[in-house]
């Protein structure tokens, strides 16, 4: 659908009741009162902003206060790695930008978390790893160019599994869920995940090649969104597999996920995959942020779980189950037409496509085109002896691998036959989404040794539902459903066709709106507002 004339409704607008209530020229200071930072959107922001009661520099500096208190102390959480150190000055230039001109953009002084696998040029960009814990990089990612450009503060860069996996690495060590932090959460954009969910910033960037996204999102009880492939820019972040790499926010509302997509989406000259896109992008996101967008959707609800381990006769599975049981009720109740369980034809090779053939040689290239890195071969990194014991086990299962190998072929012919396979069944069935679990289980206990053991018995990624939208390429967007009765957050997942990334987030607003399942961490508590 196209939206070129219906929106502006919630950026747009938000730029102009800046301008009306901060007009040009008014030279006088916003007066900085308290403003309370916990759970707040960027709508709350920038009514504040425009009411005279916040400037950006408190804004920023309340989220300091709160990395201060809970992430290098407190729970510890650890999902920052390094702080900006210029946030401030920035936030100072974007307060006498609104009094001067009025606002820079629709993401106007909104403080980002931005997942440490994305170059900038004012912190070290470390993917996770010792090896390149000093390394700063002379470039911006296409992403972060696009979020300064729309107004928002790149507030620090966050922890995460090292080289995008699991949630843990050499240069930061263990990140924990804000919900249970004995439990893992999830990867590898933990750090993202637990930053936003305990209010270390606004929103946040998150990378995901196999789940990074989605599974963070879902076990921290928020907002996550694999976009289309083709649809926003990884120029500037160091790939896994690029065939299944693609970035996304993370957030706490809907409405801020699709803000954020609004900045980042479309067409990169740096990276001409995203030619796929142009006239895919609508004039906002927002457009379809309305609480009646489920009332007729015809939705496929996937029962069968995609994680050859997962256990249905199990305790766990069966909280879970009671969570996702609500949540299709819930999506009936609010007009839609649910088709439960809808069976889907060879849903099972989505388990065997391993697509470890394009690493080595991705990895390879990226680094050639990086400005003196510390090292300058995926051999390198392998031979360095530096690795988390995991990840590097994992890395050397990969080594040699190219996509020359007959091996690959097969995974791309099995990548088409699951695609069509997904698009049959939604075109038999006249669906427009597909529903399902983020996770059959629930987050695993993190083990004692996984700093130190090549195979720690933690069960990470128990009930693993992910892999559905990376294997196809089709968007995916995980919202919270709810907690079980251990009190740990579950994600109900919408998936779609390619672009249609406006739909899904019109259904989990709608279904976001009826149900209010977000609520905030009880280990990382308000500080007293701003």
């Amino acid at each position: 659908m196209s939206s070129k004339v219906t929106v502006v409704r919630t950026s747009a607008c938000l730029i102009a009741i800046l301008c009306l209530l901060v007009p040009p020229g008014n030279a006088s200071p916003l007066s900085a009162q308290s403003f309370e930072v916990l759970e707040a959107t960027i709508a709350d922001a920038h009514a504040a902003m425009a009411a005279g009661s916040l400037t950006c520099r408190t804004l920023v500096q309340s989220y300091l206060d709160r990395i201060t208190a809970y992430d290098q102390v407190g729970p510890r959480l650890n999902s920052v790695q390094n702080l900006n150190p210029r946030a401030l000055t920035e936030a100072d230039s974007l307060d006498a930008a609104l009094r001067a001109t009025g606002p820079v953009g629709p993401l106007h002084c909104v403080p980002v978390l931005l997942k440490d696998q994305v170059e900038t040029t004012d912190m070290p960009t470390t993917y996770g790893s010792v090896l390149f814990k000093n390394f700063v990089s002379d470039r911006d990612a296409t992403i972060v160019l696009r979020m300064k450009a729309a107004g928002a503060i790149i507030l620090a860069k966050t922890n995460m599994g090292e080289f995008a996996s699991r949630y843990v690495g050499s240069a930061y060590g263990i990140i924990r869920n804000p919900y249970a932090t004995d439990r893992n959460p999830s990867g590898s954009s933990g750090g993202s995940s637990a930053g936003v969910a305990a209010s270390f910033g606004m929103v946040a960037i998150g990378e995901d090649t196999g789940g990074s996204v989605r599974g963070p999102a879902a076990v921290a009880n928020l907002v996550g969104l694999r976009p289309t492939l083709q649809l926003v820019s990884t120029y500037g972040m160091m790939p896994a597999n690029p065939t299944h790499d693609t970035m996304g926010p993370i957030t706490r509302t809907v409405t801020d996920a699709a803000l954020l997509l609004d900045a980042i989406a479309g067409y990169d000259p740096n990276f001409p995959l995203t030619s796929y896109a142009f006239g895919h992008v609508p004039e906002s996101y927002t457009a379809s942020l309305t609480t009646d967008q489920l009332r007729g959707a015809r939705i496929g609800v996937i029962r069968e779980p995609m994680d050859g381990g997962a256990d249905p006769s199990s305790a766990d599975y069966q909280k879970v189950r009671a969570v996702m049981d609500r949540a299709y009720a819930q999506l009936s109740a609010l007009g839609a037409d649910v088709i439960d369980p809808l069976e889907v034809q060879g849903l099972g090779i989505v388990r065997e496509i391993g697509n470890n053939y394009e690493t080595e040689g991705a990895t390879n290239e990226y680094l050639a085109a990086l400005t003196n890195p510390p090292v300058r071969t995926f051999r390198d990194i392998m031979l360095s002896g530096r690795v988390n014991p995991w990840r590097a086990r994992g890395m050397w299962g990969v080594a040699g691998k190219t996509t020359n190998d007959p091996g690959y072929l097969t995974v791309m012919h099995q990548r088409e036959e699951l695609r069509v396979a997904i698009l049959k069944v939604m075109a038999d069935n006249d669906l427009d989404a597909l529903v399902h679990a983020t996770f059959d289980h629930q987050p695993t206990l993190i083990a004692l040794d996984v700093e130190t053991n090549a195979t720690p018995d933690d069960g990470y990624g128990w009930g693993d539902n992910r892999q559905l939208s990376p294997a196809i390429g089709f968007p995916a967007l995980t919202v919270p459903a709810g907690f079980t009765t251990d009190e740990l957050p579950v994600g109900l997942e919408f998936l779609g066709r390619p672009f249609t990334e406006e739909m899904l987030l019109g259904f989990g607003y709608a279904y976001e709106q009826a149900t209010h399942h977000r609520r905030a961490p009880v280990v990382t508590p308000s500080l007293g507002g701003g």
